[in-house]
């Protein structure tokens, strides 16, 4: 221990962790849900930070596009068509290899997320969606397990720390999934590296709080900042708990974990792209598939994905049979192309 402290002195020497502090960190477990924008910023300062052990789940693949904000990746992991979580633990071992990560390709769902988190001390969002986000609330309530939520797109972004039961959760401030097409997302607003930067760096310092001890000093508002007009604003939610029916941290009710709430196809956020999760328990057999294939359009695979190139669409297909439709937001146009090419 006394070697590990040294290596984070600077942190140390801030009083409010302390060799105390730091040494709960040391001992901490945090679980990152996404590794796109956000998650990529969180891993690599909590992996900076000294966080005993990061699990990082993600469902997708690297392109050239990511690489505009996505931090942890280079232009060869998007060469060697590498998985996110993957390519984001070779790159924080190389960073720390006194942090033990683990990158888990794979669709956070109602089925697994218990699994995801299961001894987790904390969890950070870094999703794309506010079904995930509901799933990830409603998993941290029942388990009693803090958790930072976080969103930007365009030049703004949102964060919010939720304890449960002590402070409002997710569900007390926005009580149901706002309507398909109502909020900006990432392929109508685009997204500035620097919104990304400064939610998920507020993430993380919340994180850090909660991790060493110093919970009483997390911030209780819903804070929303804008890079491109300079301002920021707090607002005051701690009567939303108080004054509200709660499904999750008041009643109760886990409709998102109990699958009674939210859907297997997702719109990717500046993707053009649909995923489809068809709950496959069977490995799929890539050179078979391969083979299948060839004679209908260009495919490319390694021991992670397939990808299928045809016409104006692409068929990227996980080993577990999750797949990602590229060239499409309709759901309906997706779940045609993969039970055509792939199977139902």
């Amino acid at each position: 221990m006394p070697e590990l402290l040294e290596k984070y002195s600077r942190q140390v020497l801030f009083p409010e962790i302390g060799e105390k502090g730091q040494a709960r960190l040391i001992q901490s477990k945090v679980v990152i849900l996404g590794c796109g924008a956000l998650g990529t910023v969180q891993a690599d300062a909590l992996c900076r930070a000294g966080t005993g052990s990061l699990r990082i789940v993600d469902r997708d693949f690297l392109e050239e596009s990511n690489l505009q904000r996505q931090t942890l990746f280079s232009e060869d992991d998007v060469q060697k068509g590498l998985p996110k979580a993957v390519a984001a633990e070779n790159r924080l071992r190389q960073i720390n290899s006194s942090v033990r990560v683990e990158g888990l390709v794979a669709d956070v769902n109602y089925k697994n997320i218990e699994q995801f988190v299961e001894g987790a001390d904390c969890i950070l969002d870094a999703t794309d969606n506010f079904e995930t986000r509901f799933l990830i609330n409603d998993v941290a309530v029942k388990y009693k397990i803090p958790w930072i939520y976080g969103a930007s797109v365009g030049s703004y972004g949102l964060s919010m720390t939720v304890i449960p039961f002590e402070t409002p959760c997710l569900r007390c401030i926005f009580e149901s999934l706002p309507p398909p097409g109502i909020s900006p997302t990432c392929d109508t607003a685009g997204v500035l590296a620097p919104i990304v930067n400064v939610i998920a760096s507020i993430q993380v310092a919340e994180a850090i709080k909660i991790l060493t001890g110093n919970s009483h000093c997390i911030n209780r508002k819903l804070i929303f900042f804008d890079v491109w007009k300079s301002s920021w604003k707090q607002y005051e939610i701690a009567s939303a708990r108080s004054e509200g029916e709660c499904p999750a941290c008041q009643v109760g009710r886990f409709e998102f974990l109990e699958g009674k709430e939210g859907s297997t196809v997702t719109t990717l956020c500046g993707r053009n792209s649909v995923q489809i999760n068809q709950g496959r328990e069977n490995r799929l057999d890539f050179e078979q598939l391969a083979k299948r294939l060839r004679p209908l359009g260009a495919v490319h695979f390694n021991q992670f994905l397939l990808r299928f190139n045809l016409d104006n669409f692409e068929i990227a297909v996980f080993q577990d049979g999750r797949g990602i439709v590229r060239g499409t937001k309709d759901p309906n146009v997706a779940r045609s192309l993969y039970a055509k090419y792939i199977g139902a």
